[in-house]
């Protein structure tokens, strides 16, 4: 599952727009402050000169030369940086702009060929169209929660879920989380999950959202189909590098010894690589634990904040309102 070479092109022009824009940014703010401030102007010709000054120097073999033209140029640009405060603006506003610092716009780490986490970001969207995640995130989404529908204990534990998924947005990265929400039916455990997405793909991190039953189908038919296996590599390494993956209604596909197999596999691997898993499903403990492997229980338990869910299903709730 590689990019094809128009997907591929079609990411890598985005990146020139981007770095186009931003560059006709910084020479607006250029010319904006060189309005407003002459001696800025003056500032910047007099760096070329001392520039070629100290120049001629180190070519003739002055050994003082080169510390004395950095000295001099530092204080230049405390000069220019006084210069832009004294009229409001940030020190920094003539710096280069960039979408994504950790590589400048160019979709690769800096000094290496190793795709940044924006570019990979992109490219699981184009792979997997986040199974229709983009559709569902524009209508679930932090801003849009409501505890209207919850009440008493029900309603604690609501509460207590959203405040468990905000931290794991906001310090998703710096450490390696995982949460497991279950409960009974149209409770918010797939909102809280589209919430989540919505957050990170929005900061720029990759998340792949799979239907329990679309993830066990997918690796089946790569599996099992002789012809797939450079596909199902790819597969693979998809599931257990992107920074989050998603699995939606775990209980609803048809379990057996493969599924059993494959999903240990999924959590074993991304802990080891220590990459966050969010789990929801209908099922109640005891039922996660006749339906799957002792290994995969222990697993959840031990490696996954749990957040239950509970109160009367909201979908319906809703539909009887519009009626």
């Amino acid at each position: 599952m590689a990019l094809t070479n128009q997907q591929y092109e079609a990411i890598m022009k985005g990146y020139e727009a981007v770095r186009t824009r931003n560059r006709h940014l910084c020479e607006e703010r250029h010319d904006q402050a060189c309005r407003r401030l002459p001696q800025y102007e003056q500032l910047e010709a007099s760096a070329g000169s001392i520039s070629v000054e100290y120049g001629k120097r180190l070519l003739d073999g002055d050994d003082t030369a080169l510390r004395e033209l950095r000295a001099a140029l530092s204080s230049l640009a405390r000069q220019k940086q006084e210069l832009l405060q004294s009229i409001g603006l940030p020190k920094n506003y003539l710096d280069p702009i960039y979408n994504c610092p950790d590589c400048q716009d160019t979709g690769y780490l800096l000094g290496s060929n190793q795709k940044c986490h924006c570019f990979r970001a992109q490219e699981i969207s184009l792979l997997y169209e986040q199974s229709n995640i983009r559709e569902m995130i524009q209508k679930e989404n932090f801003s849009t929660i409501s505890f209207q529908y919850y009440e008493g204990e029900d309603l604690k534990r609501f509460q207590e879920a959203v405040r468990i998924s905000l931290d794991f947005t906001e310090h998703f990265g710096t450490d390696c989380q995982n949460l497991f929400f279950y409960g009974t039916v149209g409770t918010g455990k797939s909102l809280l999950s589209c919430c989540i997405a919505n957050e990170l793909l929005q900061k720029g991190h990759s998340v792949i959202y799979f239907s329990a039953s679309g993830l066990f189908d997918t690796l089946a038919r790569y599996s099992f189909d002789t012809h797939n296996k450079e596909p199902l590599y790819q597969f693979y390494q998809d599931l257990y590098q992107c920074e989050l993956i998603i699995i939606d209604d775990l209980g609803t596909e048809v379990t057996n010894s493969f599924v059993t197999s494959q999903l240990f596999a999924c959590l074993n691997e991304r802990a080891l690589r220590r990459q966050s898993t969010i789990i929801s499903t209908n099922l109640n403990l005891e039922e996660l634990r006749d339906r799957y492997s002792d290994r995969i229980f222990s697993r959840l338990t031990s490696s996954f904040t749990l957040c239950k869910l509970s109160g009367p299903d909201i979908r319906i709730y809703k539909k009887r309102m519009r009626k």
